[in-house]
């Protein structure tokens, strides 16, 4: 059976879908499928084209939903338990489990701060206080599960998904500026360059996604699988 879900219409441009999906990858003369970290049937595991310091990773639908307030129930428990295998392999490579997880959630075209239309969750290693300088700027945040992200999108409203320190909020997303998850992280104290457009290409930005894909993939072995057993109940307890 099917599942329920409210998919967009991706168009011809979406630079997460096929054909077009590592057309960045390409242009900055970086891996582009080879470069996926591991997959299965409705998501994809890869490095960012910009990434903002080691560990910067994507998990991006195979197939075109908008956000993942679209997603149905099967959808958002696998993104769920990928989000226990991303720790885990912040664990194996990095010492720490801890990580941010991101989503410009954007109810309309470009909303909530995305540069694309096409669901997809951030991960960086770490946490940088990007809660702290959202709710800063006037956005507070609530409890966040499918439930309240579905209630924003379905009401034509863009959210900002974050998970830092173990809890997970929803904070208003529109009006908000583009790329605000780069601006976030730079105003919690990364000193660098945060529109992706300043840095794509650059030795430094390919370096740290090579060496990113170097790092991870030599994790991977030990980092339980998506599915693995025990994730069901963790994907559950995800606020």
């Amino acid at each position: 059976m099917t599942e329920a879900s409210a998919h967009g219409e991706p168009g011809d441009d979406c630079v997460l879908c096929p054909p077009l999906r590592f057309r960045f990858n390409g242009m900055a003369n970086l891996p582009g499928e080879t470069s996926v970290l591991a997959a299965d049937a409705d998501f994809l595991l890869m490095p960012d084209v910009a990434p903002l310091t080691d560990g910067h990773l994507l998990l991006v639908t195979r197939a075109h939903h908008q956000c993942a307030g679209a997603f149905g129930k099967r959808t958002w428990g696998r993104a769920c338990r990928w989000r226990q295998r991303v720790a885990g392999l912040y664990g194996e490579a990095y010492g720490s489990d801890a990580f941010l997880l991101f989503e410009h959630g954007p109810a309309t075209s470009q909303g909530g701060g995305a540069c694309i239309d096409h669901a997809h969750w951030h991960f960086l290693p770490g946490t940088p206080g990007v809660r702290a300088v959202v709710e800063g700027s006037g956005l507070p945040g609530e409890p966040a599960d499918r439930t309240a992200l579905r209630s924003y999108f379905l009401a034509g409203r863009s959210y900002l998904l974050i998970e830092e320190a173990g809890t997970a909020t929803v904070h208003p997303g529109d009006g908000v500026r583009s790329q605000f998850l780069r601006w976030a992280v730079t105003a919690a104290g990364t000193r660098r360059a945060w529109r992706w457009q300043e840095s794509f290409g650059l030795p430094d930005s390919r370096e740290r996604f090579l060496r990113t894909v170097r790092t991870l993939r030599r994790a991977l072995p030990a980092a339980p699988p998506a599915g693995a057993a025990g994730d069901a109940q963790r994907a559950d307890s995800h606020q």
